[in-house]
């Protein structure tokens, strides 16, 4: 009879933070250290995520939820959910209690912030912004100061070509040949 993954022929669970909290069951420091070492940055996102939790209350959360999983190890059943699955609900309930304390029930807490629904994207999307802003900076160092200059106008600062010939007081012809050179020299660093 072929196993399923994570579970062994008897159906018990095998993979390796099923095991390894078992093993934290038995009061094995070494073991909890490796299921500290892998969920506790995985609970502060899952804290920070969607919520306006400060990453002070975070970092409490997953000490909070790690001392529980520490005490209650022993009650885990590899036989009803994975390792990843139990912790997750202690971490989703410390999550519910820590708001109601910081509440104080002043008010409501919504669905979303024990919750969400759905995944925001708007970290992701300040963070890649962040990182092709720096990207972009960099790229229009390794250009002429002339071209980067007009770069700027043209593609950041929305200006025209003749909006920026007559701010420079050059000829129409040359800004278009910048913003021609600079691209191509541009396009040849992208495709390094």
């Amino acid at each position: 009879m072929a196993s399923n993954a994570g579970t062994d022929a008897t159906g018990r669970r095998d993979d390796e933070w099923s095991l390894c909290l078992q093993q934290v069951a038995q009061s094995d420091r070494a073991a909890f250290a490796r299921l500290f070492k892998h969920f506790a940055p995985l609970i502060k996102a899952f804290a920070l995520n969607g919520s306006a939790m400060a990453a002070a209350h975070a970092e409490e959360l997953v000490q909070e939820v790690m001392i529980k999983v520490w005490q209650k190890a022993s009650g885990y059943n590899p036989q009803k959910a994975a390792a990843s699955t139990w912790i997750y609900t202690i971490a989703r309930n410390c999550r519910t209690d820590m708001y109601r304390r910081l509440q104080k029930f002043d008010t409501p807490i919504n669905a979303e912030d024990i919750w969400p629904d759905v995944e925001s994207d708007e970290l992701f999307a300040a963070v890649q912004q962040k990182r092709d802003a720096a990207r972009i900076k960099d790229m229009l160092e390794t250009l002429p100061h002339e071209q980067a200059q007009i770069l700027v106008k043209v593609y950041m600062e929305g200006k025209s070509h003749s909006e920026v010939a007559e701010a420079l007081d050059l000829p129409l012809g040359t800004v278009k040949s910048r913003v021609r050179l600079a691209m191509k020299k541009l396009q040849l660093t992208v495709e390094r």
